[in-house]
């Protein structure tokens, strides 16, 4: 297994424990979709994607509608998608993504976090150099599936890794899915490989993986850290916070 497998093994989203911030996360999403490649899903592969993942996540379809008609209605304002990058407590890295209508808020807001916490809000590239942007896929396993004969299939598409999770539920059901991870620019033609070749698609999305050695870390000192990381989470127009910080085994 390859570093987004580990990656993803420490970072599996506890969907159901933070719903009401994942509905206003995909709404976000959706918004930022629509604006960019308009309301037909005919047409715009990233919003049947966000829909998916909306459904999935049992998303109330009022919450879906008032979204796209959020980025229908010219008197709203546009989203942005605006990354932060600084130094928490230690030295350890933070990146930062956000979907946000008000740019002065949200670099305030996460300044005041990062200071808070003893760190420091940085410049961009600062630490953006020390993450890969990938573009990652869930599906659902089908019956008889060959892991590694897709695999080697969808190489040519752009994929880079790819294996099985087990994900649960609210309910405690457990079941299989296949994550796919690929190059930034093959989002559309790997999603395009999914849907022609009759696969369930569960989400399509953008993650950062850590292209260099994480950092260990005191009991202590991953208090402080796992401070800022809350405080950064709870903030409405942060969608995802990635650290270099190692995982607690």
């Amino acid at each position: 297994m390859g570093r987004a497998f580990e990656f993803r093994k420490e970072r599996k989203m506890k969907r159901w424990g933070h719903m009401a911030r994942t509905f206003t996360k995909l709404g976000k999403e959706i918004t930022i979709a629509v604006k960019q490649g308009g309301p037909d899903v005919t047409g715009n592969p990233r919003l049947r994607a966000l829909m998916a993942e909306a459904r999935t996540e049992q998303m109330p379809k009022e919450n879906i509608e008032r979204a796209i008609k959020k980025a229908t209605e010219s008197k709203q304002g546009d989203f942005k998608e605006v990354v932060y990058e600084g130094y928490g407590p230690f030295g350890i890295a933070y990146l930062v993504e956000t979907a946000t209508d008000n740019t002065t808020r949200t670099v305030a807001n996460v300044r005041s976090y990062f200071t808070k916490c003893g760190g420091t809000l940085g410049t961009s590239g600062s630490v953006s150099f020390m993450f890969d942007h990938k573009c990652v896929f869930r599906i659902k396993e089908k019956d008889g599936m060959d892991i590694e004969e897709l695999e080697l299939e969808m190489i040519d598409y752009g994929v880079e890794e790819l294996f099985e999770e087990e994900v649960e539920d609210k309910d405690g059901n457990v079941s299989k899915e296949i994550c796919i991870y690929g190059d930034y620019p093959s989002y559309g033609q790997i999603q395009k490989y999914i849907e022609d070749n009759g696969y369930e698609l569960v989400s399509g999305g953008f993650e950062r993986i850590p292209n260099t050695d994480l950092k260990d870390v005191t009991p202590e000192q991953r208090a402080t850290l796992e401070k800022l990381i809350g405080l950064l989470e709870e903030d409405e127009d942060v969608t995802n916070v990635y650290t270099l910080m190692k995982p607690e085994e």
